[in-house]
C-alpha cells in the first residue's frame, strides 16, 4: 500500500533546521473504522440477493456489493492517512488519501484542550480532543478518536510547559512565595529617644562630690 502513497510521512513537515522533532504521532484509534468495516462486510448479504432476484438484473447486487466494499476500504484508508502530530514547537494535522492537507497551530496559540470520552470510549480508551486558540484553524478544532486521550493531553501540556509560555508565571509565584516567607522590616514611626541620646552618661560608680566652684 505504501507504493501507492498510503502512508502520511509526517517527517517530511517537520522544520528539522530549527530543531523540531516529533514527541507523539497519534494514530485514530480503531473504533474510528468499525462503521467501515461493518459496510464492506455489508457487501456479503449483497451478492447474497443473486439467489432472488432476476437474471436481468443481476448488476444491480453486484453494484451494491462493490460500492459497500469499495466506499468502506475509502473510509479506511482515510482514518488510515489522518495523523494528528504533536512537536515540541507546535501540533499539526495531516489528513487525506489522493490530495494531502495540513492544519497547524503553533503551541503558543494553544488556549484550551478540552477532552470528550463518550461512554463507550471509556471502556475502550478513546476520546476527542477540542482546541481552543487564539484563532480558530480549519482542521484543527476537533481532533475525533483519539487512543489514550488522557495521555496525549498530558504530553501537550507537558510540551507547552517546556516551551517556556508559562515560565514567567511560575516565576511570579515563586517570588511571591520568597517574598512572603522571607522577614518583613517595619518602619518604626516612634523612635526610642535613647537610641539618638548624645549626652555622655555619668558613671554610677562615681562618689566624688562635685567642687564647690561648679556649684
Amino acid at each position: 500500500m505504501s507504493v501507492f502513497g498510503f502512508d502520511p510521512r509526517v517527517e517530511r513537515h517537520l522544520i528539522a533546521d530549527e530543531g523540531e522533532v516529533i514527541v507523539d504521532e497519534v494514530r485514530k484509534h480503531w473504533a474510528a473504522i468499525v462503521g467501515a468495516v461493518l459496510e464492506m462486510l455489508a457487501a456479503v448479504p449483497a451478492l447474497m440477493l443473486l439467489a432472488w432476484v432476476p437474471q436481468q438484473v443481476y448488476w444491480l447486487p453486484l453494484f451494491l456489493a462493490l460500492f459497500l466494499f469499495v466506499h468502506g476500504l475509502w473510509r479506511i484508508l482515510q482514518a488510515r492517512m489522518d495523523r494528528f502530530v504533536i512537536t515540541n514547537m507546535r501540533v499539526f494535522r495531516v489528513h487525506g488519501i489522493l490530495s494531502q492537507r495540513i492544519a497547524t497551530m503553533p503551541i503558543s496559540r494553544i488556549l484550551d484542550i478540552s477532552v470528550h470520552t463518550p461512554i463507550i470510549g471509556r471502556v475502550i480508551g478513546y476520546g476527542h480532543f477540542v482546541f481552543e486558540s487564539a484563532a480558530q484553524d480549519q482542521g484543527l478544532r476537533e481532533i475525533r478518536f483519539v487512543g489514550s486521550p488522557d495521555q496525549r493531553g498530558a504530553t501537550i501540556q507537558r510540551v507547552i510547559q517546556r516551551s517556556g509560555l508559562r515560565g514567567p508565571a511560575r516565576q511570579m509565584h515563586r517570588d511571591e512565595q520568597r517574598e512572603s516567607a522571607s522577614p518583613t522590616r517595619r518602619y518604626d514611626p516612634a523612635p526610642r529617644p535613647d537610641l539618638y541620646d548624645t549626652t555622655p552618661q555619668r558613671d554610677p560608680n562615681d562618689t566624688a562630690e562635685m567642687p564647690w566652684w561648679r556649684s
